[in-house]
């Protein structure tokens, strides 16, 4: 980006595009999610490659957690979007009668969109997706640390988009505090929570409304199970919802693994095994494993282990090479539940186990942490299902697997409390950069007396009536019982 002259100029063009309705119109929402698609199929060997720069990623983990729930999401608003778009009547009190009442999603206007580094693409065209559809101009502002990927969207967003209604802003944070100055009709944010602090601080000034997209420490519940072949594929799904989504760099990945005293050596034993059968033995084996995104956050990973009784509890791993930023696969035992690696989200591939007594004592030990982003409870026993829905709160809770639940458009994804607030994902992305506007119409032919002075008796009456038995206020209306 230029000076605030550019940016100020580029923001009075995406208003007045707004202004002009034309994103309002069906075939232009649909035009740029069908241009997204193009984006996609002609510019895919670009993306593998610009993901591969910023994180290392191989071409099959892009596909799967970048270019294909891309995909998936388009296709699924484009069938959608129609309806989506629809007025939705609902039905009133009979005391309104006669009236007739429907709620209509309008959008919100100017829309402000900051990416995170982690999934650099996906996390960029997803909520831009959820945005287009309901009609809105949009700033999108990628992570300065994917690069590659910055550039990338940077360079072929404007050749396939509308790009009056549609901007990229590169830059780091002088840039994003140039944009927070500004009067937004809408931010969303993917972060951190210390940065996510100060976007919520900054939009305060305008009144504006944000949703937060952030993280926290996501835990695994691993209850004991039946059978060996059910426990081989519980750990081979907590190793990818681990080591598999970006290496640990992952808002929904696991964070530790909650289960009993007694499963603890089969545990690290069986994850031993899976790792080093998907990853390799060495560092200089792993070809499947993205790398830590730079210097910095290399060197936050590795402090987590300065803590020498953090150091002692480490089982499998623990060695790195600075030169690649590749860290291996750590797993620790207990590690001091007041150190960093326990009180902070990891992000990275780290992967402490803590032991409790009983596995139903996990409950309490998630309670006492900040609320996580998501719970996974690999158990089939169902009233601890039911325990862990009632007695404990986060922004999902999955069942038996690790990660699909982000997959799903039929559910709506979000943090709760310090894991983030706000939900997108398939319609739920329509509504979070939607108005609801409520409209009501009624007739003239018609009038309820008794809302009007002067007062007296009756009118108390049948007002009571009314508001308590709507119904019943209006037969006594039909039967002309007002004065």
């Amino acid at each position: 980006m230029g000076t605030m002259m550019d940016l100020d100029q580029s923001l009075v063009e995406l208003r007045q595009t707004f202004r002009s309705r034309r994103t309002r119109s069906l075939e232009w929402r649909k035009s740029q999610l069908q241009a997204i698609l193009q984006l996609l199929r002609k510019k895919e060997d670009k993306i593998f490659n610009a993901l591969h720069q910023d994180l290392g990623k191989h071409p099959i983990e892009v596909y799967r957690d970048e270019i294909g729930v891309v995909e998936k999401s388009i296709n699924h608003a484009l069938s959608c979007l129609e309806k989506w778009m629809g007025p939705k009547k609902t039905r009133l009190p009979l005391v309104f009668f006669p009236a007739s009442a429907q709620v209509l999603p309008e959008p919100l206007g100017l829309v402000l969109i900051f990416v995170s580094w982690n999934f650099p693409f996906s996390l960029a065209m997803d909520p831009l997706i959820g945005a287009i559809s309901a009609g809105n101009v949009v700033v999108l502002k990628p992570s300065e640390h994917a690069p590659a990927t910055s550039s990338l969207l940077s360079e072929t967003i404007p050749l396939f988009l509308d790009s009056k209604a549609i901007k990229v802003i590169e830059g780091g944070a002088e840039v994003c505090e140039q944009l927070l100055q500004k009067k937004w009709d809408k931010i969303f944010f993917t972060g951190s929570q210390r940065v996510g602090r100060l976007i919520m601080s900054a939009a305060a000034n305008h009144l504006t409304p944000v949703t937060l997209e952030l993280g926290g420490k996501c835990p695994v519940i691993l209850d004991s199970l039946s059978n060996l072949s059910e426990i081989k594929l519980a750990v081979k799904r907590i190793v990818g919802g681990k080591w598999g989504s970006c290496n640990g760099q992952a808002c929904i990945a696991v964070d530790y693994v909650l289960v009993e005293d007694r499963f603890a050596s089969v545990l690290i034993n069986s994850l031993q095994r899976t790792i080093e059968k998907f990853y390799g033995k060495t560092l200089d084996e792993y070809q499947n494993l993205s790398r830590v995104v730079n210097k910095h956050h290399f060197n936050r990973l590795r402090s987590l282990l300065d803590d020498p009784l953090v150091a002692a509890s480490i089982v499998y791993g623990g060695s790195w090479d600075e030169e690649k930023l590749m860290i291996q696969p750590t797993i620790l035992l207990n590690p001091p539940l007041n150190s960093e690696l326990m009180t902070e989200e990891i992000f990275g591939p780290l992967l402490p186990i803590i032991t409790v007594d009983k596995i139903e004592e996990s409950i309490d030990f998630i309670n006492s942490m900040p609320k996580p982003l998501v719970i996974y409870a690999l158990t089939k026993n169902e009233a601890f299902k039911k325990r862990i829905l009632s007695e404990t709160s986060s922004g999902t809770v999955t069942f038996n697997d690790i990660l699909i639940q982000f997959l799903c458009d039929a559910l709506p994804f979000g943090g709760v409390g310090p894991s983030g607030f706000g939900r997108y994902h398939g319609k739920y992305s329509f509504d979070t950069f939607s108005h609801e506007k409520a409209v009501l119409q009624r007739s003239y032919w018609f009038e309820l007396e008794a809302r009007y002075p002067p007062w007296n008796d009756f009118k108390l009456k049948f007002l009571r009536l009314t508001y308590k038995f709507d119904y019943f206020g209006l037969i006594l209306l039909m039967l002309g019982l007002k004065k």
